[in-house]
């Protein structure tokens, strides 16, 4: 998964630069938010860390479903490239669920909580 997520990234920085679209500017507080919430599930066992890659994981599904509708005919190559990110989300998601993320301590508390500060980190990057 770590090797796939690196391949995202690279790809998405490499795009904002040929677009000429700068990152937001709170991007070093997003990787630092993101550090801190895989370590603090995993310090809560390997169930919630994988609750934790389940939760992320749908709700990226979701962002990259809302970016396609979007995209029009002359970004195949961008959509090609979302699709198969796309997958592999989802791929991680189910490698999230078949590893006990269900399971994990307060699971639909923690799942939702996660989500919506997923959703709100998307929302604020959006706009700032």
């Amino acid at each position: 998964m770590a090797d796939q997520e690196l391949e995202h990234l690279q790809y998405f920085e490499k795009q904002l630069v040929a677009r000429q679209v700068r990152p937001t500017v709170l991007q070093p507080l997003w990787h630092v938010a993101g550090f801190l919430l895989g370590a603090g599930t995993a310090v809560m066992g390997e169930r919630a860390a994988m609750a934790c890659t389940v939760a992320v994981e749908q709700v990226i599904d979701g962002h990259y479903e809302a970016q396609l509708k979007h995209l029009g005919p002359d970004e195949e190559e961008l959509k090609t490239s979302i699709l198969k990110f796309q997958a592999e989300e989802v791929e991680h998601r189910d490698i999230g669920l078949l590893n006990g993320a269900e399971q994990a301590p307060a699971y639909p508390v923690l799942s939702a909580a996660i989500k919506a500060g997923t959703k709100a980190v998307i929302w604020v990057a959006e706009r700032v």
